[in-house]
């Protein structure tokens, strides 16, 4: 079972897991990662990011990511959520949760989809300084060498 929305609302990370889970007594381990928004970002004082998205080609390209890794592990679950909109320090960003009857599975399947997602989903990051101005977010050469470690 695989879920994947993209949202403005905050999510639940309990309630995800416990979502993910119920009914489930095969599953022996869960991998998660929450990403969050940084107060800073080379230097200076992150007031907000903003993430925008086309929907529709966004919501294909997560489902695209989750089915190879669904392809690639035996995984029982998995969720991913990506929020959208104006974001402040602290907030939640991204929520991928995965399970299989073992944990190693569970593990690399998370932190194959985290570094897919980083690299290869479709979404726009602006950043807003505390001191005014901002920034789009560029893409970043670990978060390449990251992701390129699951290229087949």
């Amino acid at each position: 079972m695989a879920r994947v929305r993209v949202q403005e609302a905050p999510f639940d990370v309990a309630a995800e897991l416990a979502a993910l889970t119920a009914g489930r007594t095969d599953v022996g381990g869960i991998g998660l990662f929450v990403g969050t928004v940084r107060d800073s970002a080379g230097g200076r004082t992150v007031a907000a990011m903003t993430l925008e998205h086309y929907p529709g080609m966004t919501e294909r390209a997560l489902a695209a990511i989750v089915a190879e890794a669904q392809a690639r592990w035996p995984l029982i679950g998995c969720t991913v959520i990506h929020r959208v909109g104006r974001l402040t320090p602290g907030e939640g960003i991204v929520l991928v949760a995965t399970a299989s009857a073992h944990r190693q599975a569970a593990l690399d399947a998370t932190a194959f989809l985290i570094d897919w997602l980083k690299t290869r989903a479709p979404f726009w990051k602006h950043e807003e300084f505390a001191d005014g101005g901002g920034q789009w977010v560029a893409a970043r050469d670990e978060d390449d060498a990251a992701a390129a470690r699951w290229v087949r």
